[in-house]
């Protein structure tokens, strides 16, 4: 994956619908919010489509 993606943990409501479509990229972490553990888990496209899923809009492209 050429981008990094991150999630702003103080926003994430850890729905888990990330790691639902993405299991490879997203996992929720111990505090039970979003993280991108693996960058090159899965391609671009896929972290985009959780990207435009998530419903409180907290992960995003560096």
């Amino acid at each position: 994956m050429a981008r990094e993606v991150y999630v702003d943990q103080d926003v994430c409501i850890g729905c888990g619908l990330c790691e639902s479509l993405v299991p490879a990229v997203f996992r929720l972490n111990d505090a039970g919010v979003s993280e991108a553990y693996d960058q090159e888990g899965a391609d671009e496209k896929s972290v985009q489509e959780a990207i435009d899923s998530c419903p409180v809009n907290c992960i995003h492209w560096r």
